[in-house]
């Protein structure tokens, strides 16, 4: 059987891995990356439509969800958008700026792996594909691997195995049980950045809308606020709003809806529309796709003439526009996931190496650690970021 010894392994071909190879085989170290899938960077592809949103020209530690909120600061000044920005230009890929600070290439995500490829040439990185891992173990000076493959070993393993988001690209969660193994606590994974299912008994109404969009301001109980487009699904709820607000919803909690954030001071512009004698629907239409305010007119009931309602039903009115609280069944599961909520707890990880503090040569980075980011770029950065902080350390 094959045995090989290496200065380190990346368990992981994604985005964290790939970059962290290079980086470590940029430093003259003898690298390994391998994945149990038959191409690297496979979310990489599909990311964005396939133009791959590929970082954020603002990053913030706000931006991300954590249980300790200062974790990602270290990792991220370190490593900040500009530098992968140049990365990217330095190889003439293409790219545009979107809504937010996004950017996106022009011609295709598979440049980006391309790049990739090429980088881990350039780094004498040795790469494996379809190579299975069966079994890690730890001794006093280095770490064994039983592989597909054969035996492998290093002085440092590097887990970037990313999480549970996109099961036919082949996501697990053997990062996750590494580090239980080794003795590591692990934050709950649920499924983020993703659509809402409403209850079963709603579903024909939001049926007959589906495909429509408007734009909304989207929250939950404990998070913040997210402004942007909401798409109707044929299950409920989706579109970057949705998504965002997503990352902070719980089973049995309400998602609540401005449906007009264009207009500031609800109660004043509902009381300007009376006196003016506008009707309502009329009104509504400048602001949402006509069947949507048709369908909310026979849900509601609403009156198209204000001049009928009272104080009291104007509030009531004005509150229905822009606090409508729904209560969704459940998620649309991993599948439909952009990423996983949860992970290594960072409170067992060095957040300026990613080293294990109870595993020397232990190492974990992107998204297999408890670190989420708000859609737009934000969880690329966190792969390059923590990626690179990392392999500075090795």
């Amino acid at each position: 059987m094959n045995q090989k010894q290496y200065d380190v392994i990346v368990i992981g071909a994604g985005a964290a891995g790939m970059m962290c190879a290079i980086e470590a085989g940029y430093r003259g170290l003898n690298v390994l990356l391998l994945d149990h899938a038959p191409k690297p960077g496979a979310k990489i592809r599909i990311s964005g439509g396939g133009k791959c949103n590929f970082t954020n020209r603002n990053v913030e530690p706000k931006h991300f969800i954590c249980s300790n909120p200062h974790f990602v600061k270290s990792a991220l000044a370190r490593y900040q958008p500009d530098a992968f920005i140049e990365r990217v230009e330095r190889h003439a890929i293409a790219y545009e700026e979107r809504d937010k600070g996004q950017l996106f290439t022009l011609d295709g995500a598979g440049q980006l792996v391309a790049m990739f490829r090429t980088e881990l040439d350039w780094a004498g990185v040795e790469l494996q594909l379809n190579c299975f891992v069966s079994n890690v173990q730890k001794g006093s000076d280095q770490w064994q691997l039983i592989t597909s493959n054969g035996s492998l070993q290093s002085q440092k393993l590097v887990v970037a195995t990313g999480g549970l988001s996109y099961p036919k690209l082949r996501a697990s969660d053997f990062g996750m049980q590494l580090a239980q193994q080794f003795g590591l606590a692990v934050m709950p994974s649920r499924p983020g950045l993703v659509p809402l299912v409403m209850p079963a008994r709603q579903q024909a109404w939001w049926s007959e809308l589906s495909g429509l969009s408007l734009r909304v301001i989207a929250s939950t109980a404990r998070g913040p606020e997210f402004d942007g487009a909401m798409l109707i699904t044929h299950q409920g709820l989706s579109g970057p709003s949705i998504l965002q607000a997503s990352n902070y919803w719980f089973a049995g909690e309400a998602i609540r809806l401005n449906l007009l954030p264009q207009i500031k001071g609800i109660a004043g512009w509902l009381q300007e529309l009376k006196q003016q004698a506008q009707p309502l629907s009329t009104v509504l239409k400048q602001y949402w796709p006509k069947r949507f305010v048709q369908a909310w007119q026979d849900k509601f009931g609403f009156d198209d003439d204000l001049a009928n309602y009272s104080q009291i039903r104007l509030d009531a009115l004005a509150e229905q526009l822009t606090a409508w609280s729904l209560y969704p069944e459940d998620t649309a599961g991993y599948a439909k996931a952009e990423v996983s909520l949860g992970g290594v707890a960072t409170d067992e990880v060095s957040s300026k190496t990613m080293e294990s503090l109870k595993v020397p040569g232990l190492y974990f980075i992107g998204e297999v650690l408890d670190v989420t980011g708000h859609l737009g770029g934000f969880n690329f950065q966190w792969a390059w970021a923590s990626a690179h902080a990392c392999a500075q350390s090795l």
